[in-house]
């Protein structure tokens, strides 16, 4: 199935249950297939600790396609959100991965207007087990999706976006977080970057423009870490500083503050 119809049939989808695949091997870990019309389902892992007090939509970057198995394994684990969510949940944050259907490729997506009912309907299923506040965090091309979502969220689902290493320049994609209706942001949000990052698509001087570009926001906070390791040939690979591979506790303990400030 091509990437164009998928992102239709999740689209068409009315409303959701929840259905756990499996449970991974620490008992936090479940599987859930979001039914949608037509026959398909979204697979997201779903991390809840026993107390959590927000819950946090992670969109990975690259083409999407984390790859989860019916069991929980994990076919492309290396993504930032991907690697990284046991530290939330270490925090009390609850986790929602969402996959691809049919490993489709979304890039060039992202900025719709049908890639941002797709985040709507992530923000309802991770709103359902749980009242807790719900935030949107997108990394690279990821912080496409996070921004386009954060634009359309219903008044009062999402209580805030966090955008890391955002892609701001024109590639392969041929989108960028500027086309994702940052004008239309209602909510707090916090831009991060990396000094040390080089992936030419998002470079951290970026970061400010990206933040001035968020107009209606209540609130935009630009936060700028340094560091990381490169264990990658790609400067836009997530084992990278691009990635925050080797500092991912430091960028996660960042975000969990400001969540917090923004929960009272």
């Amino acid at each position: 199935m091509s990437a164009t119809p998928v992102l239709r049939c999740l689209v068409m989808a009315a409303a959701f249950v929840l259905s756990p695949a499996s449970a991974g091997a620490d008992g936090r870990e479940r599987v859930v297939d979001l039914p949608l019309k037509g026959g398909d389902h979204q697979r997201v892992l779903y991390l809840k600790p026993e107390d959590a007090w927000a819950t946090v939509v992670m969109l990975p970057g690259g083409a999407g396609n984390v790859g989860i198995e019916h069991d929980g394994a994990i076919r492309h684990p290396d993504n930032f959100v991907v690697r990284s969510r046991a530290l939330w949940t270490d925090q009390g944050v609850a986790v929602v991965i969402p996959d691809t259907i049919d490993r489709a490729n979304l890039r060039g997506q992202r900025s719709s207007p049908r890639f941002a009912e797709i985040v709507d309907g992530l923000i309802a299923f991770a709103s359902t087990p749980s009242q807790q506040p719900v935030f949107l965090l997108g990394t690279s091309q990821g912080s496409i999706a996070a921004m386009n979502g954060a634009a359309h969220a219903k008044p009062g689902t999402l209580a805030g976006v966090v955008l890391t290493e955002s892609v701001s320049r024109m590639g392969g994609s041929h989108e960028t977080v500027f086309d994702a209706h940052p004008d239309a942001v209602h909510v707090p949000a916090l831009v991060i970057a990396n000094r040390d990052d080089r992936c030419t698509v998002a470079p951290p001087d970026d970061a400010r423009r990206i933040a001035a570009a968020m107009t209606a926001a209540p609130s935009v906070e630009v936060l700028m870490v340094a560091g990381g390791i490169v264990a990658t040939k790609r400067p836009c690979g997530s084992l990278s500083p691009h990635g925050y591979y080797g500092i991912e506790s430091e960028v996660v303990n960042d975000v969990v503050r400001w969540m917090r400030q923004h929960t009272r």
